[in-house]
């Protein structure tokens, strides 16, 4: 370590105490920024992992009987907690994305909520709701859920706070100073939600309550219930942590994939930012190989939160996850701005760290995340349909394998407000394989889109979709 280096790795854990955060967080921020300094990546080479081959499967624990009663009969050990912390900029909003209309005029967190009191009346037990936020989402997040005040216990706190990671000069290693506050600090990553319920006491009082179990998923995925025979699976298995992932398709190429550590087997998470490169900068092709790597992360995370207490005394008082180091722009709106690491963890790493960790192969169903409009045009139009229990679940009358894939002209769809205003009546997808959008369209009629199809704007021209068109089948409409 350098003197330089060693100057910025105290000037941040001091930044970091001025902000207020707790110790242990600081503590593990250090460990993290002290990787970085030796010159630590995260990246995790091809030699040091091995394809996972054969792990649990969904079908295979739903078909017993004796697990699912099992799962349902400890329902009232389960707390369910939702990563809420994103305001969806990159689909251009400005408060928490969960709060966005998705089905039925109902919201992300309305939905959510929904499937809990009707799985929470039909065990005769509250299964509480509980948010993971950021401090751009808190209050609206806490606002949303006053009407659902049904879904927790005694003082329980609806959120709780996801903490913040000073970024890094890169020419430096000194924290960023910038004159805007906001731009000095990034997200620690979803890893940060082991830290954010032990720091709180959060953990502490879900156990002196009676929750031994909790379920976490992203907020912006609607797949991701609860499922008495995981619980019961899992409770069963004995097992600290167990993570639900999916077949990788070629669309899933540049995400995160499950693997395991040669000579011990442990599995592990690699994801893209770990993921070694060629001399052109592109990741390696074997981390892209669905057919070598099958298994990606959906991010539903199922945790024994007595073990998640048990490993955290032995390791400071939180989770040794390993590094994501990142390198981007201290202004993300501004690509000259000074270079800086931003210091991640992501919550799916934890299966390297708890001991006897498991993976379950469920169904693509169970992964259902809005991540743009494209993603948001599937869930609103008729390919899904909200069940009597509020499940997301594929409309029973849809014959064609998978979901549609949508792809919308990005200068005229991607920001929410201008998908908006074109997409005025969302048109019927249960039959669609594929629709593409080229160009400035309006959709202001009921159009039922069969097969693959697509419809062309003339470049520099607005257009709507003639009246008289109700279907594009197995074509391209050109307008």
């Amino acid at each position: 370590m350098t003197a330089r280096s060693g100057k910025g790795l105290s000037q941040a854990a001091e930044k970091m105490r001025r902000d207020g955060l707790p110790e242990p967080v600081i503590t593990n921020f250090e460990r993290l920024f002290n990787d970085v300094i030796h010159g630590k990546t995260g990246i995790i080479p091809e030699s040091e992992i091995e394809p996972v081959r054969e792990i649990a499967c969904f079908s295979e624990i739903t078909t017993c009987g004796d697990t699912i009663d099992h799962g349902t009969s400890i329902l009232n050990q389960l707390v369910v907690i939702r990563l809420n912390g994103g305001l969806g900029t990159t689909m251009g909003l400005e408060k928490a994305k969960s709060l966005l209309p998705v089905k039925d005029g109902l919201s992300f967190n309305d939905v959510i909520a929904r499937q809990i009191r009707v799985l929470s009346k039909r065990v005769g037990s509250a299964i509480p709701l509980v948010h993971m936020t950021s401090f751009s989402t808190d209050s609206d997040v806490q606002r949303a859920m006053q009407q659902y005040a049904d879904l927790t216990i005694g003082d329980l706190p609806v959120t709780f706070l996801q903490h913040r990671h000073p970024k890094i000069y890169l020419d430096t290693m000194t924290p960023a100073q910038e004159d805007v506050e906001e731009l000095n600090w990034n997200p620690p990553g979803h890893g940060d939600i082991y830290a954010a319920l032990l720091a709180t006491g959060l953990a502490d009082k879900l156990l002196s309550l009676g929750k031994r179990y909790a379920f976490v998923a992203n907020a912006d995925n609607l797949g991701a219930t609860v499922e008495p025979a995981i619980l019961g699976f899992f409770a069963r298995s004995g097992a600290p942590f167990l993570m639900e992932t999916a077949e990788r398709t070629k669309a899933d190429a540049k995400g995160g994939h499950l693997a395991r550590r040669r000579g011990t087997g442990q599995l592990i998470l690699r994801e893209s930012s770990q993921a070694p490169t060629m001399p052109g900068g592109d990741i390696i092709p074997e981390f892209q190989d669905t057919s070598k790597y099958r298994h990606f992360n959906t991010n539903n995370i199922w945790l024994d939160l007595q073990a998640v207490v048990n490993v955290a005394k032995r390791h400071s008082g939180t989770i040794p996850l390993p590094l994501i180091s990142n390198k981007k722009n201290v202004n993300p709106r501004d690509r000259s701005s000074r270079k800086v690491i931003q210091i991640e963890t992501a919550m799916g790493a934890a299966i390297e760290v708890f001991e006897g960790a498991l993976a379950l192969q469920v169904p693509r169903r169970r992964f259902a995340p809005v991540k743009s409009n494209n993603d948001l045009l599937v869930v609103r139009s008729d390919a899904y349909v909200l069940s009597d229990d509020f499940s997301l679940v594929v409309n029973p009358g849809r014959t064609r394998d998978g979901l549609p894939v949508v792809a919308l002209d990005t200068k005229f769809f991607g920001l929410l407000k201008d998908f908006e205003a074109r997409m005025k009546c969302v048109p019927s997808l249960v039959d669609a394989d594929r629709l593409a959008v080229v160009g400035d369209v309006v959709f202001d009629h009921p159009v039922k889109i069969v097969g693959t199809a697509s419809v062309v704007a003339p470049e520099g021209t607005r257009a709507e979709i003639p009246s008289e068109v109700s279907r594009i089948d197995n074509q391209e409409l050109k307008l």
